[in-house]
């Protein structure tokens, strides 16, 4: 039975390098997993910004059109001054949309390296589990190869049941 207990010992540390394979592979499953939620993310920032161009269109354009009516109604012709306030608010609504756009564009890319960088987390993870898995291996065969008959893998300490 002595004789057996370096063979279980090695046993122990090959499922223990199998284990920590596998938490490498699912630390790696969960980075990537959170890449996918910030593309998604990402494409949903895309889409918001052009529901929000089309609320500020429309509100624009109904500003433009008041503004339009109000000038009319005052007596005043659609020239000189009045034209000037019309085509003001048209570089302002301009300048709005531009740094609406902007901002969208920012929190994109922000997006896009945070699913960057969770997949670059995701190989190290996986990295990491490999050569942990590696390492107990090795450890192990070394162990084993300098293990005598009646002797533990833990060092030079005797087997009790030797």
């Amino acid at each position: 039975m002595a004789q057996a207990i370096p063979f279980v010992q090695l046993g122990f540390s090959v499922v223990q390098a199998k284990n920590q394979n596998a938490a490498g592979k699912f630390n790696q499953q969960v980075y990537n997993r959170n890449a996918q939620i910030a593309e998604l993310e990402r494409e949903q920032l895309e889409k918001q910004n052009e529901v929000d161009l089309q609320i500020f269109q429309q509100k624009f354009d109904k500003l433009q059109s008041e503004t339009k009516t109000k000038i009319l109604t005052s007596g005043v012709e659609l020239s000189g001054s009045g034209l000037r306030v019309l085509h003001n608010n048209d570089i302002q609504a301009q300048v709005e949309k531009n740094r609406i756009t902007y901002n969208s564009k920012v929190a994109q890319q922000s997006k896009f390296n945070e699913a960057n960088f969770a997949r670059i987390q995701g190989g190290v993870a996986r990295q990491t589990g490999k050569a942990a898995a590696i390492g107990t291996l090795a450890s192990a065969a070394f162990s084993f190869g300098q293990s005598k008959p009646g002797q533990t893998l833990l060092g030079n300490i005797p087997n009790p049941f030797a």
